[in-house]
């Protein structure tokens, strides 16, 4: 059995479509279901007043999300010279995959080189969509892309790098449009490519209105930074002995550049939540904070340090709450010599033991298969294990959404089998407020004859509600046999969570009985007490 059902799936992540056989996979929401009624408002009794709303733990309360990488055709687009519709369609078919993933969140680069992915007042349209920096694509690709994403109830985390200019070095081959080319006093030679100086006061405002700019006009989940702050080192110095003439002010140099990062980080935080409260603020750093050699409150490592390489402190953005969650790139295997990923799962649950800031995992799904540490395709799958012992973990993102589609010796279809068997709600950020919408009214359920709009052909059975004023999704469980009206629904039994007002459950069998009760959720996932079941037997033949 478990052999032909990860055959099915890797089938299903090949076509890239959500059309695979377990529960959550495949089930079409409908919108505009609720007739005329309008919605239950705050003040309207509630079916079930002694019913208590699901909890937040669990595995159907986790964030699964991919990277999305937009520089120089890692995932999205594949080619700058494909047609507007042809992209477009790209993008969804990554989004399919998600779904057939039991995934609940997209983390996509909209920001990679100091341009973007959106009509933008302070850079130029992204090279990596047309080929030519600059050049508009005749399209605003960060508003489809995130109602692309909302539609499958898939988050937005809008993903940013605040500091990279380009990765090649001739300043001249930028759009005359790129502040770069504005004012190349901000910008520094390394390596092999461009970056502005963090150290530069009009840099940091640059990232910050570039940012803020896309918090105000798009109706994003969340910011989202990876691990570029100053540049990993290359050989030699970065070039700001200048800036830091000017503005050091006495200070060590590295606590000076680790102070720079820390504004930005700051100064963001506050911005993003005066502005949008629900709107979160999430960073994914290199996954060594520093050696225990180094420093004690270290972890058991011989790696590169995050604090003292590329000067980022994300021990003190976490205990300062300057963010709302992290994802550290834990990209070894479980035993690595240098860095051990139990040793570091462990560290990092430390770190966010009694904070405000949830901890998710950057999983290294680019490695799968690469090299003899890697060569077990179960090694994911190994590390959602391992997670499962520290509480603190709320999920995984794994690098990169073109790895999960390969599903290269099926390890994609491994980690679906092993643990997304079933869709799972992110859990609520903590410190943002919110509160559960009303729970919904009239959940009826019919048996679905595969022709009504959003059915697509698809049989099995009708669920439908009346929305929750305040509601951005809903939760449906299923129950096999006839159950009480109104009863606590078991978390494990979710088989979707979606937009819209109703459902069609194409895996109800004809001739058994299944009882669904639907929960509503508000868009930084508090939850309500379910309304009262409806129960359907759908009929044979």
């Amino acid at each position: 059995m478990a052999t032909r059902l990860r055959i099915r799936i890797t089938a299903a992540l090949a076509a890239g479509t959500a059309a695979c056989a377990l529960a959550g996979c495949g089930i079409p929401a409908l919108g505009g279901e609720s007739g005329d009624r309008g919605p239950v408002t705050a003040g309207a009794e509630a079916e079930c007043t002694a019913v208590p709303a699901p909890g937040d733990g669990g595995r159907t309360r986790q964030l699964r999300a991919m990277w999305i990488a937009t520089v120089a055709g890692i995932d999205w687009p594949k080619d700058t010279a494909d047609p507007a519709a042809e992209q477009r369609e790209q993008f969804t078919r990554l989004l399919d995959t998600a779904a057939a993933m039991n995934m609940n969140a997209v983390f996509v680069q909209i920001r990679p080189n100091s341009d973007a992915f959106y009509p933008s007042p302070y850079e130029p349209w992204s090279q990596w969509i047309t080929g030519t920096q600059g050049k508009d694509p005749g399209y605003d690709v960060l508003a489809f892309m995130i109602k692309e994403a909302h539609a499958r109830n898939l988050e937005f985390h809008a993903w940013f790098n605040p500091y990279r200019v380009s990765r090649q070095d001739d300043l001249k081959k930028l759009s005359p449009k790129s502040p770069a080319r504005q004012h190349p006093d901000w910008v520094r030679k390394y390596g092999t490519g461009l970056w502005y100086d963090p150290g530069i006061p009009q840099v940091r405002d640059l990232a910050t209105r570039a940012v803020m700019d896309v918090v105000a006009k798009y109706d994003i989940d969340a910011v989202h930074f990876d691990d570029y702050f100053y540049p990993y080192p290359e050989g030699g110095e970065f070039p700001d002995q200048a800036t830091y003439k000017t503005h050091g002010g006495g200070m060590d140099k590295g606590d000076w550049r680790r102070k720079n990062v820390d504004t930005l980080v700051q100064t963001l935080s506050g911005k993003i939540h005066d502005k949008k409260p629900w709107v979160r603020f999430g960073i994914s750093p290199f996954g060594v904070w520093r050696n225990k050699t180094t420093d004690p409150r270290g972890s058991g490592t011989r790696a590169l340090q995050s604090y003292d390489d590329i000067y980022a402190d994300t021990r003190t953005w976490i205990k300062k709450g300057w963010i709302d969650y992290v994802t550290p790139q834990l990209y070894w295997p479980i035993g690595d010599p240098r860095a051990d990923y139990a040793e570091l799962a462990g560290w990092w649950a430390r770190q966010v033991e009694g904070t405000d800031v949830q901890l998710t995992i950057g999983q290294g799904a680019y490695r799968v298969g690469k090299d003899a540490a890697w060569k077990d395709p179960a090694e994911l799958s190994k590390h959602l294990t391992l997670n499962a012992k520290h509480p603190e973990i709320r999920g995984d993102v794994y690098f990169s959404a073109s790895d999960i589609v390969s599903n290269r010796r099926g390890f994609a279809a491994r980690l679906r089998e092993d643990h997304y068997p079933r869709p799972a709600i992110p859990p609520v950020p903590a410190g943002r407020g919110g509160k559960a919408p009303p729970p919904v009214q009239d959940t009826a359920a019919v048996p679905a004859d595969g022709t009504g709009k959003g059915g697509k052909g698809v049989k099995g059975v009708k669920v439908t509600w009346r929305p929750s004023e305040g509601a951005t999704s809903y939760a449906v469980y299923r129950v096999d046999g006839e159950r009480p009206g109104c009863a606590p629904v078991d978390p494990e039994r979710l088989i979707a969570n979606v937009r819209g007002g109703g459902i069609v459950d194409p895996g109800a069998k004809p001739g058994r009985a299944y009882t669904y009760y639907v929960t509503a959720l508000d868009r930084l996932h508090h939850q309500s007490a379910p309304g009262r079941g409806a129960t359907v037997t759908p009929p044979q033949g």
